[in-house]
């Protein structure tokens, strides 16, 4: 286990303000900072840094801890590598024998897992230069068919995975590794007979390499026509296909202004051969919000540069919206006459493609070429039903200024008057005002009751208690002598709560009591980010209000015991008593 002390001195050394600021734009709001939340897509922050209290949390999607927390879920990494990562930042060594605990089966180091996958990648990239058939008929691809220079083929580290079926497998067992690390690692699999298969057979290989230069995943590619094209490394303890962009570790350096995003693999290579080496592409799956948030990290502008098929455009769509969201600029590419970005470099060059980007549409302009392809504005029921089109795709502009704009320009490109167009946007601006209301009080209603609730699922069936408990507990965390208090004179026990969660809680202060964690620096490694956007919620909610002495958590333990005495005094009903059995026994 790593020390007690060890973490507090972590986190002592740890501003959190700092920490978040390295990742998020932080503006100062009162004692505090704000700013939009890493964890989901927004356009207003609620996302706030609370300084004082070395804390976050996020007001829109829950997520909230300490620096430790933060460093988990930004990372995707366990409670043990997240301090690891904050004790490199803070100079101070940590010995962590804590890697048994956090296994959910077997544990596979990471360390490994990275070396691991650069000797795989040597491996196929050695293949690609033997002497056979396939071989050759792998670097012909490359460098024939999709025109590549042997300098971009080292310089991406491309290969080739041979065409059997455990080649591959038996050079890295040579190498000392075992087929569960080979699984884990998504280089091999394994059958329902129990045997064990490489992964890429009869592909060319393009290594995914992280920002810090790691060897993370592989993708690989068929050299003909058969199915399926691409095949991606799945999820593995060094892998997040969600959270990762092929080509990032060489764009970083070059796309603080721009980054042009490719659908696929040769297309971003094609481009950086070119002198672009500011593309980058997603994993084999359409983009995430992860993705875009990752880029707002790197970048000011996006330039979508997607095949010029139905499937790209749609593609395009979506990565509009999820870019924007983030706070980005976002232009969309048109390719004229090529499908991809690869084929028109090799028609045109890379002055004419330099064109191409200068030309990029604003969202604006895309929709409206997109929506105006659709119809024949010559018949006039089709001009009609594109007019409603474009109105609803203005209405959806949240300035009215820049609503006003693209009314007037609309109006003319459609040969009907400004008035005539501001009237039918106008009412579609109104009917979505309304569908969002009625939205928001949907869910404000199921909130209140705590439905849907998954940090505490028992909120639902005593809101009040629930209630009840998050003022206990939010004074008991915020003040050191009140839990002492509580624990001293056995004001409250474990079966004075209600829920999971309040249980879970009240326990942990007790052991931190008990084991003077007074400044309860281990609260992280017991619950999960959103768990502990609770917590930190509940501390908020009682620093806002000048009374929090002994009076008042008095009166908050009776209040809570009251409506745990009265609730179970409910349960007293035989029948009630015979439902709850029955639902235990259902595992409900």
């Amino acid at each position: 286990m790593i020390s007690r002390e060890t973490i507090e001195e972590v986190l002592l050394r740890t501003d959190i303000q700092t920490l978040i600021g390295g990742y998020v734009a932080l503006k100062r709001a009162g004692s505090n900072v704000k700013g939009l939340c890493p964890f989901h897509s927004e356009k207003t922050p609620s996302f706030t840094v609370y300084p004082a209290d070395n804390s976050f949390y996020c007001f829109g999607c829950g997520v909230g801890g300490d620096a430790i927390s933060f460093v988990m879920k930004m990372e995707n990494v366990d409670y043990p590598d997240a301090v690891q990562i904050l004790a490199k930042r803070a100079g101070i060594t940590v010995i962590d024998d804590s890697r048994e605990k956090y296994s959910n089966g077997p544990k596979f180091d990471k360390e490994r897992i990275y070396k691991m996958n650069v000797d795989a990648a040597k491996f196929f990239n050695a293949q690609l230069f033997r002497d056979n058939p396939d071989s050759r008929a792998a670097l012909d691809y490359f460098t024939k068919e999709r025109g590549l220079s042997l300098a971009t083929v080292k310089h991406f580290g491309l290969g080739y995975a041979p065409n059997s079926y455990d080649a591959f497998s038996k050079y890295m067992l040579s190498r000392g590794y075992t087929y569960e690390e080979l699984v884990v690692g998504f280089l091999a699999g394994k059958s329902e007979r129990g045997g064990y298969y490489d992964a890429f057979r009869n592909r060319v290989m393009f290594p995914i390499i992280d920002v810090s230069g790691n060897v993370i995943a592989f993708g690989g590619r068929v050299m003909d026509d058969s199915k399926p094209k691409y095949k991606n490394s799945s999820d593995t303890p060094v892998f997040k296909k969600l959270r990762n962009l092929f080509a990032l570790n060489f764009a970083r350096h070059t796309c603080q202004e721009t980054i042009i995003l490719c659908e696929g693999y040769m297309d971003v290579i094609a481009l950086h051969s070119a002198g672009f080496t500011n593309a980058v592409a997603t994993l084999g799956t359409a983009i995430t919000s992860e993705q875009a948030r990752l880029m707002s990290r790197y970048t000011k502008r996006v330039l979508i540069c997607y095949d010029a098929d139905e499937a790209g455009q749609k593609a395009a769509q979506r990565a509009l919206g999820m870019l924007e969201e983030v706070g980005l600029e976002v232009r969309v590419i048109s390719i004229p006459g090529a499908k991809d970005p690869d084929e028109y470099i090799k028609k045109y060059g890379r002055d004419r493609f330099n064109d191409v980007l200068s030309a990029a549409k604003s969202k604006f302009e895309y929709n409206l070429q997109r929506i105006l392809s659709r119809y024949d504005i010559n018949i006039p029921q089709q001009k009609i039903d594109a007019i409603k089109d474009l109105a609803f795709m203005i209405s959806e502009i949240y300035s009215s200024a820049e609503r006003d704009v693209y009314i007037r320009e609309v109006a003319r490109r459609m040969g009907i008057s400004y008035e005539s167009l501001k009237s039918v946007v106008d009412s579609q601006v109104r009917k979505n005002a309304e569908n969002k209301k009625k939205e928001r009080d949907r869910k404000m209603q199921q909130e209140a009751v705590g439905y849907g609730d998954k940090v505490n699922p028992d909120y639902a069936r005593a809101p009040d208690i629930a209630k009840h408990e998050e003022r206990v507990l939010g004074l008991m965390l915020l003040f050191p002598e009140h839990r002492e208090k509580v624990f001293r004179e056995d004001l409250l026990c474990e079966e004075d709560f209600f829920t999971d969660l309040g249980k879970n809680i009240f326990n942990f202060l007790r052991e931190a009591c008990e084991n003077g964690d007074e400044r309860l620096v281990t609260i992280s490694e017991r619950f999960t980010p959103e768990q502990m956007g609770r917590i930190v919620e509940m501390k908020a909610s009682r620093m806002q209000l000048d009374s929090n002495g002994t009076d008042v958590l008095l009166e908050c333990i009776n209040n809570l015991k009251a409506a745990v005495s009265e609730k179970r005094g409910e349960n007293n009903n035989p029948m009630d008593r015979l439902n709850d059995l029955l639902k235990k026994k259902r595992g409900g």
